[in-house]
């Protein structure tokens, strides 16, 4: 019986770990919740400069360890494409400047390959004429200083990764078309 239980919170996609205060948020000055990304966050192919946004997080569990930082996205179009994945984020880190990734702030920190095939920050580059793209940004509060997770991970296996040792996380979404 027990297993049934944790196989249909595994499906519906709840761990036990997860389930926690919910008292973490995430913010950005770089763009409103919900609102369209500016054109300097987007790839550089379709006329942005690709900087990576800025993000803050705060009210994480004391017993938090690390964070991860997550941008996916899941339009059908998109099956979830990785667009920035920031892992062993040290407990004491609140934030990302914008313009943080590739530029070496935290040596701790692990940029991991994203979907076009780089490490870093890969910003929005919808396919032209298939609407607005939801582009959610994760940050999530871990029981553990280091994630084992290989550096080119898929989305999939990434929040697999992750999924156990989640303790607490925040959403912040922020939209593009083309």
């Amino acid at each position: 019986m027990r297993k049934i239980i944790i196989l249909t919170l595994f499906c519906l996609g709840i761990t036990i770990n997860s389930m926690g205060g919910g008292k973490m948020r995430l913010r950005s000055s770089s763009f409103k919740e919900g609102g369209n990304i500016p054109k300097k966050f987007v790839m550089i192919s379709i006329g942005g400069e690709n900087i990576s946004p800025e993000f803050e997080w705060q009210g994480a569990p004391a017993n938090t360890k690390s964070f991860a930082l997550v941008m996916v996205d899941p339009h059908p179009i998109a099956r979830n494409w990785l667009h920035w994945a920031v892992v062993d984020i040290p407990k004491d880190i609140t934030s990302l400047d914008q313009g943080w990734s590739g530029s070496g702030k935290c040596k701790r920190c692990r940029e991991l390959i994203n979907s076009y095939g780089f490490k870093g920050y890969g910003g929005p580059q919808p396919p032209r004429g298939t609407g607005k793209h939801p582009y959610v940004t994760t940050v999530y509060a871990l029981d553990c200083e280091k994630l084992s997770v290989r550096d080119n991970p898929t989305y999939k296996e990434l929040i697999e990764a992750i999924s156990p040792h989640v303790l607490d996380k925040a959403e912040y979404i922020g939209y593009y078309e083309q």
